[in-house]
C-alpha cells in the first residue's frame, strides 16, 4: 500500500492561478526528497563557513591544531648561546622567534607571541583600506571577550583599543604590544633560557642541582654523648 503526499510548491501569488499546480509523491519519492534537502542544507553550511574563514584572512591563526615542529639541527650552537645575551637579541632572529614560538606552545601561551607579530606587521600596513582589515582582525583574535587567541591585558587597554579601531592608525595597538612584550621578557624569557629546546640547542646540560655541605657544627652535634670532637 502506497501513501501519497501532496506538495504544494511555493506559490508566486501575483502570477495566473492556472500556473499552480501540485505533484503527488509516494512515500519512498519523500524521504528521497528529504534526504536530497538536508544534503543541500549541510553543503551550503560548509560553503558559508568557508567564506567566512576566507574572509578573516590568515585563518591559520585561528586554528587550535598544533604545526609539526620544526628542524633546527641548522641552528648553530654558537647562535643559540647569543639569544642568551636578551630578549631582544632573541627576537632579532627569526630562527629566534621560532624556537621561542615552539616554547610558549608547551606553556599554551603561545598567543603573546603571535599577538606581537601581528602587531609588528600591523605598523608596517601603509593602506588604509588594509590598516583598517587587519585592526579588525587582529582584534576579533586576540582582544575581544571571546577571542580564540585572547591575550591577557586589563580593561581599560581594551577598551582604548576597541576606540581606536574605529579610525585605525598604525599606533592604536602599541600600549597592548608593550604589555605583551613585558609580559614575555619578565615571565616566560627567563624559563625558555632553562628550557629544554634551548638548552639542546646550545649543547648545554641543565643548572646543577645545588647540594647542601653538613657544617662542622652539625657533625660535633651527631657524636655520641661523652665523646670529644677535635676541630
Amino acid at each position: 500500500m502506497k501513501i501519497f503526499v501532496f506538495l504544494f510548491p511555493q506559490f508566486n501569488f501575483s502570477a495566473p492561478k492556472e500556473e499552480a499546480n501540485f505533484k503527488m509523491l509516494s512515500e519512498d519519492e519523500l524521504l528521497a526528497c528529504r534526504m536530497k534537502e538536508t544534503h543541500l542544507r549541510s553543503k551550503d553550511k560548509k560553503g558559508r563557513l568557508s567564506l567566512l574563514l576566507a574572509r578573516s584572512g590568515s585563518h591559520e591563526n585561528v586554528s587550535p591544531e598544533k604545526k609539526p615542529p620544526a628542524k633546527t639541527n641548522h641552528i648553530a650552537p654558537d647562535m643559540a648561546l647569543r639569544w642568551g645575551d636578551s630578549f631582544e637579541e632573541l627576537l632579532s632572529h627569526s630562527d629566534g622567534v621560532e624556537v621561542f614560538t615552539r616554547f610558549l606552545r608547551t606553556e599554551f601561551s603561545e598567543e603573546n607571541i603571535e599577538f606581537w607579530l601581528a602587531c609588528e606587521d600591523f605598523k608596517t600596513t601603509e593602506s588604509a583600506t588594509k590598516l583598517q582589515s587587519k585592526a579588525k582582525q587582529i582584534h576579533a583574535i586576540f582582544i575581544d571577550k571571546e577571542a580564540p587567541k585572547e591575550v591577557n591585558i586589563d580593561h581599560s587597554t581594551k577598551a582604548t583599543i576597541e576606540k581606536n579601531i574605529l579610525k585605525p592608525t598604525r599606533s592604536c595597538f602599541d600600549v597592548a604590544q608593550s604589555k605583551i612584550y613585558s609580559l614575555m621578557k619578565r615571565d616566560c624569557y627567563p624559563r625558555f633560557l632553562t628550557s629544554d629546546i634551548y638548552l639542546t640547542l646550545t649543547k648545554r646540560a641543565g643548572p646543577p642541582a645545588m647540594t647542601r655541605r653538613r657544617s662542622r657544627s652539625f657533625v660535633f652535634n651527631e657524636r655520641p654523648e661523652g665523646t670529644t670532637a677535635w676541630l
